[in-house]
């Protein structure tokens, strides 16, 4: 399905639970037709929840209802309020021009509101990105420096000193071991006191 150059606006409001102290950012979610719930990373094919389960658990599908046919939204945000865990995406909306969620086929038509969602969360001082065109989408809005994967980059942005964490696309096309890309986050999280 090819793109008619209109813009798709984000279906999801910001998640930014009280007291939240890392807002973790991605790119757009996928087209409605792949959610297993109504949610951020709502795709079985994304790893994102199997990331959380193998860092937080030991368990890749501790957040996938048994059945393996959709993750568990209740448990998922019981777990991110805990934790103090925002979501949210770094495009407010989207011209697909491929019709799937690929960034390499994401035009960002407007970028998300970073400054107010930060705003709304006083205690983040971490802002993470997952993957490329999150990363250059925040780094464009913040007009900070774009880290490497794995790596944290210091920026002055809405009144505060914030860490950016780029991590790699919990995505399958993303080319790394779900394993690896655990341990990645996992040292994300320690650094940042979440885990």
């Amino acid at each position: 399905m090819e793109s008619d150059n209109i813009a798709e606006v984000h279906p999801l409001p910001p998640f930014l639970p009280d007291g939240a102290r890392l807002l973790m950012l991605g790119s757009f979610p996928p087209p409605r037709a792949r959610w297993s719930m109504d949610f951020f990373y709502p795709n079985l094919q994304n790893d994102m929840w199997r990331i959380f389960g193998l860092v937080f658990f030991g368990d890749r599908e501790h957040f996938v209802v048994p059945g393996g046919k959709l993750f568990d939204k209740d448990m998922i945000v019981e777990f991110l309020r805990e934790k103090g865990i925002a979501l949210s995406d770094t495009a407010r909306a989207v011209i697909r021009h491929k019709g799937n969620a690929s960034d390499k086929f994401l035009e960002v038509a407007e970028s998300a509101d970073v400054a107010g969602m930060l705003a709304a969360i006083p205690d983040c001082r971490t802002v993470v990105t997952t993957g490329d065109k999150a990363s250059q989408t925040l780094a464009a809005t913040t007009a900070s420096v774009q880290p490497k994967v794995g790596t944290f980059e210091e920026f002055e942005y809405a009144g505060r000193v914030l860490r950016h964490y780029r991590m790699p696309s919990s995505s399958r096309a993303y080319p790394k071991p779900i394993t690896e890309k655990a341990e990645i986050y996992a040292a994300m999280f320690r650094e940042t006191g979440i885990w």
